[in-house]
This record gives structure tokens, C-alpha cells and sequence, in this order.
């Protein structure tokens, strides 16, 4: 059985190598993340590389107007959303130093691109979304301008405003289509009012405003989460109804078992599983996640497995999410044997190492008292990653605590803080709830000091480390008269509860004069 302590020591080892000599940044380092994204991508498969237009561009080549456009759907779809601001903000390319600035006009339709943006990438925020809106030109105040602002209200949860505008909207007779409603809709859900839906519905309705697949989907969603399994399939009867080729989709087979899973009724989910797998197509891959999310929820590990194969099968290389949708289900039916199976082909062929993947299989390992595979694991995705891998370390700490081993536990917190010397961790709430509960009630105060001063220097878990400290002195019936000169002094906000402690060592302090 492992210890802790030799790899706790081997992580400081392999951290210290590290920093030593780092490398110089080579030339991928300079790109924007899609292109070295779709260079790996492209490298791995023999395929093309990010489109022959974006090359173009790169080698400071002639661009015409859909470029600027896909350029700023790949930033945004990558969360550079700093960069497709620029992009988007002025009528001068400028996305890298080899591309040439050219004068490119956008559309009115690009101006909600824009608005879409300023929202998304949280750089100004919806205020300036705002802003940008009410200087454009009357003109250029179409119903795509003001489809993007009603975006950016539904997505900010500002239901007022998102209610006045579509009514605007209505006025000006820039609602023609679904696509309105559904934002609204969207927020309602998020917001948890699933019963303004159906009444949206009804406006929709009396506007002779046609439901889309997203409006039907929403609509049943809207009856799964009242419960009323009736009037989900109302919806699913009176769309079928309608005879369009384009509601019948996948998606709609999957609320519909999603609804039947929820309330127990397997035989319709089952029914409604099959359908949606006879109506999929091969290439659709996020039809086949919802099939192993809702085959786990009928606790079908048999037709997880299954799916699990014909989505192998249908694609000659399987993304990170691929097998983290697997991964994320075997453990959730605790299938240990599969888990590790299908760990390890995606470790044996994986192109990008993914710590999230790592966190599962060290979960279950863990979960299994298999603690020197989990060593093991733990010690080879720091080796692989280069840095360090402080969740799976909290994984650890988590592990010995509750198995009542503080030494080991603060082994990996030791080696975790010294790694952390410029801040880049601070442990997961949930971690810390772990500590907080081991501590509380026992009198363990030499290791509640010494944990105080390991966290205290941590950010933002000075507060949360006083408390600890506090509550262990009370709980060993001991006390300190510096405490809250310490507290003063280290700018730490009193409280009822910091007072409470206190005034119980005062009290602590009184007794043994």
C-alpha cells in the first residue's frame, strides 16, 4: 500500500525539474489557439489545416468577406474572446502579425456578430452591448441588431429588459420566426420558471408564429419539469401531427426519454431510445452522448456498452469528450473494470492529455482503496503534463483525511503549497469542506497549527484558516490571548461566528486563571 510521502516527494521532484530549464517558446506559441488546435488536428489525420481560406490570410494572401467571418467563429468557439473583440470591432482585420490589414465592410448582420461578442467574451459586458446598440445608425438597427441584444439580455437573465425588447420587436415586425420566443424561453428555463413557457406557446400561436424542433423541445421540457408527463406527450403527438421531416429529429426522441427516465417509466424510455437511434445519423456524435447518458439512467449498462462500440465505430478517432461522456458513466454505475478498460485506450492513443479524463479514472481508483494505481496515475499525468497537478493532489489529500490518515494527507498539502509559490492554487471548496469537518470537535491542535500555517499564506483561506485554528483551541479547551490581536493584524473581517470563537477562549482563558 502506498504511503503518501515518496510521492508527495516525487511530484516536488518532477516540479523542480521543471521550473529549472524552461524551454523557449517555439514559433505555435506566437498562433492563435484555433489554428494550433486544427494544426494538431490536421497533423493527426492527414486532413487539411484550419481551411484553405485561414491559411491564405496567414501567409498575408488576398481575403474576401467570409473569412473575417469564420475567423471570428473559430475565436469565438475557442473562448479567445479577447481577440474576436478585436477582430469584430473594427472594419481592419487584425488577428496575427502576418496577416495583412484590409478594409473589410461588415454587415448589418455583423454588427449583431459583434454585439454577440461584446456579451459573450465578458470583455465590456451587456452594458456596452448596449451602448455599441443605441449609436448604431438607424439603419443599421435591423431585426439582426436587435436579435443579438435580445440575446444578450436572455443570457444575462435580465427578464424586463429581454420582455420590453421582444415586445419592441413585435412592433417593428422583426419577429418572424421562432427564433425570438426561444431565447425567452431558454431564460425562462435557467431562471426555473417553466411555466411561463406554455404561455409563450399560446402567444406564439395567436402570433401564427410556427414552432420549431427548439420550441417543441422546450415546450415538453417545460412539462417534464412540472411533472406532467401527459402533457409532454401532448406536445410530442401534436408535433407529430404536423408531418414536417425537419421536427423529426433526433433531439426530439431524447427529451422524450429523458422525460420517461425521470419519471420510472423504462419501457417508454426504452421505445423512445430506439426511435431516436432510427432516426439519427451516423455522424451525429452528440446523439450518441445523450444515448449513453439516458441507457445510464436506466442503469443499462449492457446498451451503454453497446452504444460505447457503434460510436467507435462510426468515427475513426474519438474526441477527449467522447471519453470523458463514457468515462463519467461507468463510474456513475460503478462498472470499475470498464472504467479501467476504457481509461486505458484513451491513455494508449490519446493526441492531448486531458486532466479531466485523469481526475475520473483517479476518482475510481481511489474509490476502490487501489492506492498505488492511483499513485502510480497521479505521478504520470504530472510527468505528462509538466506541471502541477494539484486537483488530482486535493484527491489525495481528500482520501487520507477521511480514511484518518493526516499525516499522508498533509504530505501532498506540504508539496502542493511549495509548488504554489506565485498562487496558482487554492483548494476546491469542496476540499476545504473536507478539512473543516475533519477538524471540527477534535482537539488536534498541533496539526490544526500546522495546517494554519500552510494555509495561511494561500489565497484567500486566511479567514477559513483561523477558523479552523479557532475552533480546534476551543475544542481542546485551550486557549490564546494574542488571537485577536492576530486577527487585527493579519486585516481579517470579524464576524458573529469569529466573535463567538473568540469570546469562548476568553471564556476558556477566565476559567484556568
Amino acid at each position: 500500500m502506498g504511503t503518501g510521502r515518496p510521492v508527495a516527494t516525487k511530484l516536488l521532484q518532477l516540479w523542480q525539474r521543471g521550473t529549472a530549464a524552461k524551454p523557449a517558446a517555439d514559433s505555435l506559441s506566437e498562433m492563435p489557439r484555433p489554428l494550433i488546435k486544427n494544426l494538431a488536428a490536421a497533423g493527426a489525420t492527414g486532413g487539411s489545416v484550419w481551411g484553405t481560406s485561414n491559411v491564405r490570410a496567414l501567409e498575408g494572401k488576398r481575403v474576401g468577406k467570409p473569412e473575417p467571418v469564420n475567423i471570428i467563429t473559430d475565436l469565438w468557439k475557442e473562448r479567445e474572446y479577447d481577440d474576436a473583440l478585436q477582430v469584430s470591432s473594427s472594419p481592419k482585420l487584425k488577428v496575427t502579425g502576418r496577416m495583412e490589414n484590409r478594409n473589410i465592410p461588415f454587415s448589418f448582420q455583423d454588427h449583431a456578430t459583434h454585439m454577440r461578442l461584446v456579451r459573450i467574451s465578458k470583455v465590456e459586458g451587456v452594458a456596452a452591448a448596449e451602448n455599441y446598440f443605441h449609436n448604431l445608425p438607424a439603419s443599421a438597427k435591423n431585426k439582426y441588431a436587435y436579435g443579438a441584444l435580445l440575446h444578450c439580455y436572455c443570457k444575462g437573465i435580465m427578464k424586463d429588459k429581454a420582455l420590453l425588447l421582444l415586445k419592441e420587436m413585435e412592433g417593428l415586425g422583426f419577429v418572424c420566426s421562432a427564433w425570438p420566443y426561444n431565447r425567452i424561453m431558454s431564460m425562462y428555463m435557467r431562471i426555473r420558471k417553466p411555466e411561463k413557457i406554455l404561455s409563450l406557446v399560446e402567444e406564439m400561436k395567436r402570433q401564427n408564429i410556427s414552432l420549431d424542433l427548439f420550441t417543441y423541445n422546450m415546450w415538453m421540457q417545460s412539462y417534464a419539469c412540472l411533472d406532467d408527463v401527459e402533457g409532454a406527450e401532448r406536445v410530442y403527438h401534436e408535433m407529430i401531427e404536423h408531418n414536417d421531416a425537419s421536427l423529426h429529429n433526433w433531439t426530439i426522441y431524447s427529451s422524450l426519454a429523458s422525460i420517461y427516465v425521470k419519471a420510472g417509466l423504462t419501457e417508454k424510455a426504452e421505445s423512445a431510445l430506439k426511435k431516436l437511434e432510427s432516426v439519427m445519423k451516423p455522424n451525429e456524435q452528440e446523439a450518441y452522448y445523450h444515448l449513453i447518458t439516458l441507457y445510464a439512467g436506466l442503469r443499462n449498462l449492457g446498451e451503454v456498452h453497446r452504444v460505447w462500440a457503434s460510436l467507435k465505430a462510426a468515427f475513426r478517432i474519438n474526441t477527449n469528450f467522447s471519453y470523458y461522456i463514457m468515462l463519467s458513466t461507468l463510474r456513475r454505475l460503478k462498472d470499475f473494470k470498464g472504467l479501467k478498460t476504457v481509461f486505458e485506450e484513451w491513455r494508449s492513443s490519446c493526441l492531448n492529455y486531458d486532466d479531466k479524463l485523469v481526475m475520473i479514472a483517479l476518482s475510481a481508483y481511489l474509490g476502490q482503496d487501489r492506492l498505488e494505481e492511483a499513485e502510480a496515475l497521479l505521478t504520470d499525468a504530472s510527468e505528462k503534463a509538466k506541471r502541477p497537478f494539484f486537483r488530482g493532489m486535493e484527491l489525495f489529500m481528500v482520501y487520507f483525511l477521511r480514511k484518518g490518515q493526516v499525516n499522508q494527507c498533509m504530505e501532498f498539502l506540504k508539496a502542493a503549497v511549495f509548488m504554489s509559490k506565485n498562487g496558482e492554487w487554492t483548494p476546491k471548496g469542496r476540499t476545504i469542506n473536507v478539512f473543516l469537518m475533519h477538524f471540527k470537535g477534535r482537539g488536534d491542535v498541533d496539526t490544526a497549527n500546522e495546517l494554519f500555517n500552510l494555509w495561511k499564506d494561500v489565497g484567500g483561506l486566511k479567514g477559513i484558516a483561523y477558523r479552523l485554528l479557532l475552533n480546534t483551541y476551543a475544542a481542546a479547551g485551550k486557549t490564546d490571548p494574542e488571537m485577536r490581536r492576530m486577527l487585527e493584524q493579519d486585516g481579517i473581517e470579524m464576524d458573529d461566528e469569529l466573535e463567538k470563537l473568540l469570546g469562548k477562549l476568553a471564556n476558556l482563558d477566565c476559567c484556568s486563571k
